[in-house]
């Protein structure tokens, strides 16, 4: 299970897996979760259970876990109130700059990301604020930027490190001073206020499996400060990606829980592209309000 990259499977075998899963771990239970569809279901999970795609688990009568419930992760019940501890934090700090990039220039000879780039402009958009895209999305910059920030949204590249987590990192421009790669060891000396951090890249939830949960990218911004982190579990498809995340931020204008925000973006795009590898990727770890 730990190497399972559920962005790979064909359809068939795909829908059989999140069947068997769903009996395995949540039929047991099934009696004990809320009738109602708003209400949160926390999982913590356990080493590599942390990359199942609890949102995709398929009952019995071929009824996705997310058109039932509300679903939110933590990778312990300590983190869990770290996180409850950092929204207060937040919230005193009340900082309103939003901080939206979409594929910058890339190091390393990553391969552009137009998709990434629309997505960020549809996001940007929404949010009332501007873009950063091409050569302006510098480590420098992004990182001064990250600081004042209250919503962050990074449509990049990630590279996973899946030995040390630490070495995990995301792709941004290089410039004279750096390779462009913010590493999640640098992200967790950094002091963040950002009540969100959304890593629309792949594979950022990810990384060094542990008993105490992943350690990389989603754990080293909620160690730098941030209690909510949207993130991803696999190499996920620009075009579902970018009408899953506006939809997202649409909702979550509306009304402040982000994981009523994600189920309702996953509902709808789920419409569109039926397979889960296109819209079940997605996770939020800690605080959903």
């Amino acid at each position: 299970m730990e190497d399972t990259d559920y962005s790979d499977i064909e359809q068939g075998r795909l829908s059989q897996i999140l069947q068997q899963l769903h009996q395995v771990l949540i039929q047991p239970i099934a009696d004990l979760l809320p009738t109602e569809d708003t209400a949160k279901v926390i999982f913590m999970p356990q080493g590599s259970l942390f990359l199942i795609p609890f949102p995709a688990l398929k009952d019995y009568s071929n009824k996705y876990l997310i058109e039932k419930h509300t679903i939110l992760t933590a990778p312990s019940i300590q983190v869990l109130e770290l996180t409850r501890q950092q929204q207060a934090t937040v919230q005193q700090a009340a900082l309103q700059e939003v901080l939206v990039l979409g594929n910058p220039t890339m190091p390393l000879h990553l391969r552009p990301l137009p998709g990434a780039e629309e997505e960020a402009i549809a996001i940007a958009n929404l949010l009332q604020t501007q873009a950063i895209t091409g050569g302006d999305g510098t480590k420098e910059r992004i990182v001064n930027k990250m600081l004042q920030a209250k919503i962050i949204h990074l449509a990049t590249h990630g590279l996973l490190d899946n030995d040390r987590g630490l070495g995990s990192a995301i792709a941004l421009a290089p410039s004279d001073n750096d390779n462009g790669l913010l590493t999640a060891e640098e992200i967790l000396d950094l002091n963040l206020k950002a009540e969100l951090v959304v890593l629309s890249a792949c594979d950022t939830g990810r990384g060094r499996l542990t008993g105490d949960g992943v350690i990389g990218l989603s754990r080293s911004f909620i160690s730098a400060g941030v209690p909510s982190v949207l993130v991803s579990l696999w190499a996920i498809p620009d075009a579902p990606t970018a009408s899953l995340m506006t939809e997202f931020y649409r909702t979550w204008q509306q009304q402040p829980d982000k994981a009523v925000a994600l189920r309702q973006a996953m509902l709808v795009t789920m419409q569109q592209h039926p397979n889960p590898r296109d819209w079940a990727a997605f996770i939020i770890i800690g605080e959903a309000e």
